[in-house]
């Protein structure tokens, strides 16, 4: 008994030494729950830059195209940070060799880099001489991939003759490598070598190199350089207004179906203008649509203006009345302040209050390249106010009507009103000698054949697919209709059923 006294008291400072142990470890746990979570250290540019230099020596080692696309899709985010201070940088870690053609791009690229500020000599020196441990690889997609750098931060400066000879030396250094691991990095360089000649009005002069490219990347496959040198000479031809040669460009080519989404928005929006100026506004309709539903939903404001601007006036060239609700976005409110006005015009019939909207905004119509396309809405609101004439008067002068729709004379209002007779837009009849107009009254519809026709078309098309279905009917085999019974073994096999049945109810009776 003494024994067992001794292990109990014995055993009870063990169980304080667990109980304390075990809050130690709570009040652990509490103060790590409320420790802040350690904070994410940001990449600096120059981190970024042998990161991209990585992933374009892995998509040539490994031939995987998808480590280039990486570096492509974060060029934007790239080219907020480009400084010269960087640009110098990356300049001096990538060419620190010692052969000629080294020092000849580093001299080259520096250049067309401003010098930094404030820097001091002692900072230079140490930037200027390269680390030993740092391993950058050198092969023509990261000496690309500078030149493009550098082009890019050249364009944002605003040097535009400095960019546009910088650009033709990318595209001089591309077609003397001709490798096809460049694919990817070359429809950027042919896209920024475009855009520095629009910059310098010098466009015209990149056409021909754009041409033998794009049939340079048709022979070798280059879907992503084909797509963006078709765009590019797309809209080379309509900077000029060469309407014909971009629509023989256009029918004459075929645009990649594997392209991404922007690049089949701007072609879908260069076609679409093509069309519209060719008077086919109802393919040129269905195609701004598509632009706008490829462009990108969250970016790209810029673009999506510009085809809804294009759009609106597509819509009222048709006859159409653009929906109040797009004008209403607040990316969109500005932008087409004087599209909605013009809308308002159109949807009126007042011809006047037109002609005071393009008076009013013919500057901003002209810089955006609609000013020729507005003046044919000019026939639309005439229409339209010919058809209020009509609804609101059974009979009126001539000269009344050149005076509603702000006519020079009689003689148009008479021309107009006969070309809407012709057109079906109004039922009416013209008395030329005492030069006024008659409006017919409006017949029943239901008196006339029209709804017989209409229910023979539904009709018509409700045995076409029919036919269509049963023509896509599959049948069995002849040798299937071998195996059938004839229609007298038929009818022997039912007799043997009905006997049975009736066997099988005598059985029944018998046995209740």
């Amino acid at each position: 008994m003494v024994k067992g006294s001794k292990k109990g008291k014995s055993s009870q400072p063990k169980d304080v030494e667990m109980k304390d142990v075990a809050k130690k470890d709570e009040v652990k746990e509490v103060k790590d729950a409320v420790k802040p979570p350690p904070e994410k250290v940001e990449k600096t540019p120059k981190d970024d830059f042998k990161e991209h230099l990585r992933l374009i020596d892995r998509a040539v080692t490994t031939k995987e195209p998808r480590h280039l696309l990486r570096v492509v899709r974060s060029l934007p985010s790239t080219r907020k940070k480009l400084t010269a201070e960087n640009l110098r940088e990356f300049i001096t870690l990538l060419y620190n060799g010692r052969e000629s053609m080294d020092s000849a791009n580093k001299e080259m690229l520096l250049s067309f880099v401003e010098e930094p500020m404030e820097v001091s000599t002692k900072k230079e020196t140490v930037s200027s001489t390269p680390s030993r441990q740092t391993k950058v690889p050198r092969i023509p997609e990261t000496d690309i991939y500078v030149h493009l750098l550098v082009l890019i931060h050249v364009i944002d400066k605003g040097s535009r003759t400095d960019a546009a000879k910088l650009s033709t030396a990318i595209i001089s250094k591309l077609v003397a490598h001709n490798r096809r691991s460049l694919d990817v990095l070359a429809a950027k360089c042919y896209f920024y070598y475009s855009r520095a000649y629009e910059l310098c009005d010098r466009l015209e002069e990149v056409r021909s190199i754009l041409h033998s490219r794009l049939r340079t990347a048709t022979l070798n496959h280059d879907l992503e350089t084909q797509a963006m040198l078709l765009n590019l000479l797309l809209r080379n031809y309509l900077h000029y207004n060469l309407y014909e040669q971009a629509e023989k460009l256009a029918s004459k080519t075929s645009f990649p179906e594997a392209s991404s989404n922007n690049d089949w928005a701007r072609y879908l929006y260069y076609t679409g203008r093509i069309k519209a100026i060719q008077l086919d506004y109802s393919e040129a309709h269905r195609t701004l649509l598509s632009a706008l539903r490829k462009a990108p939903q969250s970016t790209a404001v810029g673009f999506k203006q510009t085809v809804t601007k294009l759009l609106v006036v597509v819509e009222l060239l048709l006859g159409e009345i653009p929906e109040r609700a797009q004008f209403k976005k607040d990316s969109m409110r500005a932008a087409l302040r004087p599209y909605f006005e013009l809308t308002q015009a159109v949807r009126t019939g007042d011809l006047k209050l037109f002609n005071e909207n393009l008076e009013k905004h013919g500057e901003v119509f002209r810089s955006d390249r609609m000013y020729t396309l507005i003046l044919r809405v000019r026939h639309n609101v005439i229409k339209t106010g010919v058809r209020q004439i009509s609804v609101g008067y059974s009979r009126i002068a001539l000269m009344d009507v050149a005076k509603k729709l702000q006519l020079d004379s009689a003689e148009e209002a008479e021309f107009i009103i006969a070309k809407a007779i012709k057109d079906g837009v109004i039922e009416a009849e013209i008395n030329h000698e005492q030069a006024y107009v008659r409006t017919q009254d409006t017949t029943d519809v239901y008196a006339t054949r029209e709804p017989q026709k209409a229910f023979h078309g539904r009709i018509e098309f409700c045995l076409d697919i029919y036919r269509n279905s049963v023509m896509a009917m599959r049948f069995p085999p002849k040798s299937y209709h071998a195996n059938l019974e004839s229609a007298e073994e038929r009818r022997e096999r039912e007799l043997q059923d009905i006997e049975f049945a009736k066997e099988v109810a005598e059985e029944d009776d018998e046995f209740p």
